[in-house]
Order: C-alpha cells, then structure tokens, then sequence
C-alpha cells in the first residue's frame, strides 16, 4: 500500500491479508454490480478491492467518524471512479442502514471485534438486501467445534475480552446458524493464512 494520504489511517494487517481475501473475492462476487462493504475501517480494503474489480460499484460503509474520514482520503487519493463516497452504517441498527439493496455483501475483520448485536444486525441486513443468489462474504477467526483452536487465536480471543468483555472470538456453528434463520445459507468454508476463515454465505 502507497504512503497514507493526509487523514488516512493505516491498518498493518491489510498488506498481510488484501491478496489472500481478493483472491477469493475474484472467484466468488458478481462481475458486476454494488458490493457494500460493511465495518470496512481505515478503508484500503476498498481501494484495493474497486481496483481490482472495476465491473463492481463499491459502497464502503462504517459507524465510525474517523473511519469514515479516513476513507474518504484514501478513496479522494485513489480517485477510482467505481469506488462510492463512505457512508456511515452501523451493523448493530439494520433497520437503519442507508442502502436499500446490494448484489453482494463483503465483511472483514468485524465480527470478532464488536459486540453480538453486530454480528444479528450483519445477518439481518444481509437478510433482507441480497437478492435470491447474493453472496455475504466474512472474513476473520472462527472457534470450531471438531477442529483444535490454534494457540495464537485462543490469545487472541483474551485480549479481545480484556479490551472489551462484549468482544471475542466466535463460534462458527453460533455464526452459520444465526445466518440460516435469515435465509443465508453457508456455501464455503475456506482456510485463510494466519488460522482466518473466509465463509461464503448465499441468499436463498
């Protein structure tokens, strides 16, 4: 990633996870359409990811101010034509978000760094704006029920609570199950670098 413009903030571990995440958003988002991004942060997912996929319009969303202004710089930087102005959105209030329908919903990195209600609002949302065939894509740490926590996520998890009792590590059968009581069914489950998942939800 080029040197942050001014009011841009820089997330360290974009450059390690951009390329993984694109290639898998390659193979599995429409040619064509508007992806909204929900909790996208600093914002260098979405210039990365509008650069990479011109067919697509980007809608970065976030429910925080300086998120929100540091996306905004990147994407004044970027001057990308298929990346849209941040809009604010919190995943916690779906009732209340600003976009009305999106062929696909991209989520990184949140899940695990919000309070549950983020996670009932995401599934909501996603619920009601994906068309029959859209896809919700989530990245981030999972706990799995028949498979050994790596040692690294399990300390990851602690921090997360000692930061915010409300945040942590989730279980992905809490997650997938949440999402089939919104009409999002889990199509993939893919092993990501650093024990991440991507999961590839579809809209029935």
């Amino acid at each position: 990633m080029q040197s942050p413009p001014p009011g841009a903030m820089v997330s360290p571990s974009t450059a390690r996870n951009r390329d993984p995440i694109l290639a898998v958003l390659k193979t599995h988002l429409p040619p064509q359409g508007l992806v909204l991004e929900i909790a996208a942060g600093a914002g260098e997912h979405a210039v990365y990811n509008a650069a990479a996929l011109p067919g697509l319009q980007w809608q970065p969303t976030d429910p925080a101010p300086n998120a929100l202004t540091s996306i905004a710089a990147w994407r004044d930087h970027a001057a990308l034509p298929n990346l849209l102005p941040p809009m604010l959105l919190d995943a916690c209030e779906p009732d209340h978000w600003p976009v009305q329908r999106a062929d696909a919903i991209v989520n990184i990195n949140m899940i695990h760094i919000s309070p549950w209600a983020a996670t009932q609002g995401l599934m909501t949302g996603a619920g009601r704006l994906l068309p029959s065939g859209g896809i919700l894509f989530v990245y981030g740490p999972y706990i799995e029920a028949d498979l050994q926590t790596a040692p690294s996520n399990l300390s990851f998890d602690l921090s997360l609570k000692a930061r915010n009792p409300a945040w942590g590590l989730r279980h992905l059968e809490a997650v997938t199950a949440l999402a089939a009581r919104r009409g999002l069914e889990l199509w993939r489950r893919i092993a990501m670098p650093a024990n991440n998942l991507a999961l590839i939800f579809g809209k029935l």
